[in-house]
């Protein structure tokens, strides 16, 4: 018997995905009949079903497959848990996962909806989770994070086999308790945020001062 999610399968062959240089995300050729692009990484891009609206797909770049596996066998290894996605299925170049809705916690940011603290308290506790699981959460950002129905839930699980802590959550937490409450309510212009985003990702992990940090992010804020 035919699964719903597998009815889309020929829709999703007419579509590539291309990786390209510098960390940028990817590019996507073609056009697959019946499918919805709704989020694009540097790695892969995830597309819904328009008929089975509860699957999507992530479509890995071609040169990034070996990622296709590691992946699946996270979801494998975190089970049923309310913080995650459920994957289904996987083939070599995609995963079928459960869709999830949403606002990221990016999103959050820019339009001004309040992100609770019993949120940032749900990813806390998924952190939890998947060390109890013997994996690593890594790579825990603001577009990794669906505010859904009032909860927490993550939605890249790709790197919880590397090891290592990239502190993106740590400091974003910190950024949270301390300066959220200046700007809760108000949206924040996307140049502004994609700017703090970028002088983060240009960090040096040996020279990174989280201080230094968020004072110059504070002067651009709060300038008068």
């Amino acid at each position: 018997m035919t699964k719903e999610w597998e009815k889309d399968i020929s829709s999703l062959s007419k579509i590539k995905v291309y990786s390209n240089p510098n960390n940028q995300p990817v590019t996507i050729i073609g056009d697959g009949d019946n499918l919805k692009c709704i989020g694009v990484g540097t790695d892969a891009a995830v597309f819904q079903s328009l008929s089975a609206p509860a699957y999507a797909y992530k479509l890995y770049a071609k040169d990034k497959v070996e990622k296709v596996k590691m992946e699946a066998k996270v979801y494998e290894q975190l089970g049923d848990s309310p913080f995650f996605p459920t994957c289904y299925a996987s083939s070599d170049e995609y995963l079928v996962l459960s869709y999830e809705e949403g606002k990221t916690l990016f999103d959050c940011v820019l339009q001004g909806i309040p992100i609770p603290q019993h949120v940032v308290n749900e990813v806390e506790e998924a952190r939890e989770y998947v060390r109890n699981k013997g994996l690593n959460p890594r790579d825990i950002h603001l577009k990794n994070i669906l505010l859904q129905h009032g909860k927490a839930k993550i939605i890249d699980v790709s790197e919880y086999t590397q090891s290592g802590n990239d502190f993106r959550w740590e400091h974003l937490k910190r950024g949270y308790d301390q300066y959220y409450h200046l700007i809760e309510g108000n949206s924040v212009p996307f140049w502004l945020v994609a700017t703090i985003q970028k002088w983060y990702n240009q960090r040096g992990e040996n020279s990174f001062s989280y201080e230094d940090f968020t004072k110059t992010i504070s002067k651009l804020l709060f300038k008068k």
